[in-house]
């Protein structure tokens, strides 16, 4: 299974993806802990949104971790197209977990901008922070390096929540210091205040790239343009039509229709439309590829729900 999977590039994106979710796990169980104890002893209002947001990272990244194994389970007898899709509802888990951290995090905020505390023990909190800025740019960065292989919108969303948290944090950092430095307990909850911000714009983010698998948005158009070029680099490929294009989580699903000599045999056709496959298995690894060959000029318009789109 394992030789398997060093060769077969599906296995390998859904192996890497698996073990930076349960990294991000590992991450946010760390912070939530180190963070809890701080926040107890310091009572910074920065500290304690930081915090909040790393609950709820915990919950996000676990759901995360769980959704990945779903959707790499290969096709079975009721979901013949995978369970790719099991990742975009994590991410939506995902989106709504964040928005509430945020609000959460602004009306506390609001509440202590109200009524200034002071921050105790100001050395561990800036410590605290320190620590958690390294780890979640380690995360972010791990993150990142797998995406160049896989295309998961779970970790994609989970490393877009990391991302804002990595620039929460450094707020959070920056809002303690200014209090120590400057002895204004109200900066720390403005601190918070802009942590709540990015918070909502980074759930704004989650929720589109979600919302796009689950309405089968098409790939981006270099995308689309690099599958045609791929498949008429054969020149019996004479025109290819019908392209449609989405992602399922880890797999992108392509078919369309290619163009060919009509006095091609049957056989000969087949062998142009799986090299055709295979150039664009190259560019494109994780990809589930139908391509259905047209004699050209002589095919009959096809039918089907979105044949008037199709033709126009």
């Amino acid at each position: 299974m394992r030789g398997m999977a060093a060769t077969n590039p599906t296995l390998q994106s859904a192996s890497q993806t698996r073990t930076v979710t349960l990294l991000s796990v590992a991450t946010a169980l760390i912070l939530v802990v180190v963070k809890l104890v701080i926040w107890l002893v310091s009572g910074s209002v920065a500290l304690m949104a930081s915090m909040a947001d790393s609950g709820l990272d915990l919950i996000a990244s676990s759901a995360t971790f769980f959704a990945v194994r779903y959707a790499a389970a290969p096709p079975d007898a009721e979901h013949r197209y995978g369970h790719g899709k099991a990742e975009a509802f994590a991410s939506l888990v995902q989106a709504g977990l964040v928005f509430a951290s945020a609000a959460l995090i602004g009306q506390e905020a609001v509440q202590h901008l109200l009524a200034p505390k002071p921050v105790m023990r100001e050395g561990w909190a800036l410590a605290v922070m320190g620590l958690s800025i390294v780890l979640t740019g380690g995360l972010v960065l791990a993150q990142t390096r797998v995406l160049r292989r896989s295309r998961s919108v779970a970790v994609s969303a989970d490393r877009t929540h990391y991302a804002a948290d990595l620039a929460s944090n450094v707020i959070a950092l920056m809002g303690i210091a200014a209090t120590v430095v400057f002895g204004a307990p109200a900066l720390d909850a403005i601190a918070a205040l802009v942590v709540a911000a990015i918070l909502l714009w980074g759930a704004v983010s989650v929720f589109r790239q979600a919302s796009d698998q689950l309405l089968d948005h098409e790939l981006p158009d270099s995308a689309r343009a690099r599958i045609v070029s791929l498949a008429l680099e054969d020149p019996l490929v004479r025109d290819v039509h019908q392209l449609r294009t989405r992602n399922s989580g880890p797999v992108m699903h392509v078919q369309m229709h290619a163009d060919l000599d009509p006095e091609l045999t049957l056989e000969s056709a087949h062998r142009i439309v799986v090299a055709a496959e295979k150039r664009i298995l190259e560019a494109f690894p994780t990809a589930d590829i139908i391509i259905h060959p047209d004699p050209r000029g002589r095919a009959e318009p096809h039918g089907g729900a979105f044949a008037a789109f199709d033709e126009g």
